[in-house]
């Protein structure tokens, strides 16, 4: 598993949000009047913030998936662990071993 922090992306990502979020009270406000093609320029920034999440989303699905092996190998080596425990105590029946 990865350590992922914040990143170049993730602050774009986030002032694209944030430029959005103004755009469209100053537009509410009637503060902002733009031709018909600049109208459309917040929507290309939610399309980046809809790929920037499905990013996150698939990175977030790759961690998951990490940690399902890792438990998985974690529960394996532990009853790998439990069965030599038995077999020593088969072997040698003055170990008390608790399992």
């Amino acid at each position: 598993m990865n350590k992922r922090g914040i990143n170049a992306w993730d602050i774009l990502a986030w002032v694209v949000l944030g430029g959005i979020l103004i755009w469209i009270i100053l537009k509410t406000l009637g503060v902002i009047n733009t031709p018909l093609l600049l109208e459309y320029a917040p929507l290309f920034g939610v399309v980046y913030l809809a790929g920037w999440a499905m990013h996150k989303l698939d990175s977030t699905a790759e961690d998951v998936k990490d940690l399902k092996n890792f438990a998985k190998a974690t529960a394996n080596e532990i009853s790998n662990i439990k069965a030599n425990c038995i077999k020593k105590t088969m072997c040698h029946p003055h170990l008390k071993v608790w399992v």
